[in-house]
Parts: structure tokens; sequence; C-alpha cells
């Protein structure tokens, strides 16, 4: 079966509580199959980190799914559970009734897999069209009603015992939407997203090697020959992935008050994100008394900590690492 064979995705659909998408790009592939889960009220739920795919989702089958009694549930790997759901533990734990800064700062090892890379490029090489799609969607999409909510982007600076740089990843945006739709969050909230490096040339050299990447998706010949030396389908092998970590640091500040979180895991591209993904399919078809909600939805919302309850089941790990309060 391929995602542009309606009938046989509408049958797929109305045959299942819960129907979970792998097919990247998704920008690509993706839109039948969640037009099929919005038109038969099933959920929906995928790996996707691209955000223009994600906006124009909302703009066509939000409203859809909201009547059908869907709820389509994007970024359900690496991007964007860890910081989606890191940044609710951590404002669970502040319970603060005023403004709320975040800072998330993410530090990983692994190796990105050819189908990854090819959403990547996809996503650098559409900055018009990704801008479309993000107008699009707030014009539709109601705002918080009398709170602020702020994704933040602020130049290099040390956070956490790290140099961190801006990290441009749709997981801001989702945490941001978590914020507006979620009142605990407060009356006043920002999140800034980081990429986190213990010394300062590797910081250098990330820096450098994000604007290459740039460079190649926006010109055809360039991005060709980056995809055609890591294709779709190819990635790290056992032993590769066997040693893959992730670590998001969560450095939170409300009032007088500053307090650190870390969500960590395994092999971010593979085994945790295999876990994550899992464990949401399995939370979202089983688990009783989640949120009576409909339409996109981030995982904050649609699941919660019910989410978080079974990630640390499955391994991710959710602390507090500090907390001046209790000094």
């Amino acid at each position: 079966m391929t995602t542009d064979d309606r009938v046989a995705l509408t049958e797929l659909a109305g045959d299942t509580r819960v129907l979970a998408s792998t097919v990247g790009p998704y920008l690509r592939y993706g839109d039948p199959v969640v037009a099929a889960c919005a038109r038969a009220g099933t959920d929906y739920l995928d790996l996707t980190g691209e955000p223009e795919f994600v906006d124009l989702m909302y703009a066509r089958y939000h409203r859809q799914a909201v009547q059908s009694g869907a709820r389509l549930v994007h970024c359900c790997g690496f991007d964007s559970v860890p910081h989606d759901l890191g940044v609710l533990y951590t404002v669970h734990r502040l319970a603060a009734d005023g403004p709320v800064r975040i800072d998330g700062v993410v530090r990983a090892g692994g190796m990105i897999s050819g189908g990854t890379l090819a959403s990547a490029l996809g996503v650098l090489s559409r900055p018009a069209a990704a801008a479309r799609a993000a107008r699009q969607r707030h014009q539709l999409e109601p705002a918080a009603t009398g709170r602020r909510v702020h994704a933040g982007v602020a130049a290099p600076r040390r956070i956490a015992g790290c140099w961190v740089l801006p990290l441009p990843t749709i997981d801001a945006q989702v945490v941001a939407r978590s914020a507006a739709a979620l009142p605990e969050y407060g009356p006043d909230f920002r999140y800034r997203h980081w990429a986190g490096f213990r010394q300062l040339p590797v910081a250098v050299g990330a820096a450098a090697a994000g604007l290459g990447l740039l460079g190649a998706a926006l010109l055809p010949p360039a991005r060709a020959l980056l995809s055609s030396r890591i294709r779709p389908g190819t990635g790290p092998s056992a032993d590769r992935r066997e040693r893959g970590w992730f670590q998001v640091r969560f450095v939170a500040e409300a009032g007088q008050r500053q307090l650190v979180t870390q969500v960590s895991g395994g092999d971010p591209g593979y085994g945790a994100t295999a876990a994550m993904f899992a464990e949401a399919a399995l939370c979202l078809a089983l688990d009783p008394d989640l949120p009576e909600v409909r339409g996109q939805l981030t995982m904050a919302v649609a699941m919660g900590q019910r989410l978080i309850d079974r990630l640390v089941t499955a391994g991710i790990g959710f602390e507090v690492v500090s907390d001046s309060a209790a000094t």
C-alpha cells in the first residue's frame, strides 16, 4: 500500500483506533495519512520534525479532527518528546503563579540517519514555503487569552556549564503550543532552546557546520551530493547505536527560585526514539483518563503525565538536578 491510495488508507484508518506513521519525509508522503485519520476520527501520531508539515496539517485538518474526535499528535520522537514533556515535568515542580523562564540545553551523541538527513535538508531548503505555512496557521489558531507565551531566541552564551547556540528545531514551537494550551505554565512563560557544548572550539565548529548544512540545503547540486552520501534507509551500525545518548537539561527561573531538571536516555535517533514513539502510541490506545481534547495536539496536551510515567518505565530518565528552594 502507498500513501496515495486513498481507498486503502480510508479502510486502514477506519479499522484501527490509533495509526502510527513513519512515512517521512512527511511533507512528501504524510498528508494523505493525516487526512484519513482526521476523516475517520482515528488517533494519529508520527515522528516528524518538519515545521511546514505540522503547520499545514493544522490548517487543513485540525477543525475536521475536532469534529470527528481524532487526536493528531506530531513529533513523537526525539523531536520533540524530551523537550515538550521535560518542560511539563519542570513546570509541574515549579508550581509558579508568576513569570516562568526556562532554557532547554540539548546535548547528544549519535549518528544521523539518511531519512533524518533527507527531512532536515527538505526543511532547510524551503524557508519561504515554511513561512507561508506558519502564517496560514497563525491566522487560524487562537492565541492564549490573557496570558503571554514566547519561544525566544538569544545570542550564544553559557548556561548550565555549557557553551550554547540557538537550536532552530521544531521543539521550541511545540513547547510554546503546550504552554499556550495549558494554564499551569503561568501567565507569562518564555522558553529558549539551545544546543550545548562543553568546549568553546566545539561550539564554534558546530556553528560552522550548521551554516554549511544550510548553504548545502539551499543549493540543489550541493543538496543532491549530500543526500547521495547518506541515503534514506541507511544509518549507523548497531554498535554505534548502542553507544548513543542524549541529555536535555532545563534551567528554570520563577521569582527567586531556580530549578534545574533533566531528561536523558540512549541513542536519540533510534533506541530512545523507538521507545518514545511506541509508548506514545500505547498511551493513546490504552491509557484511561487522558484529557478530553481533540484536534491537532502536543504530547503534553494530549497525554501529559501519563506519557511521562510510561517513558520512565521504558528507561527514559526524568529527574530534578537542583532546586534553590530546597537549599
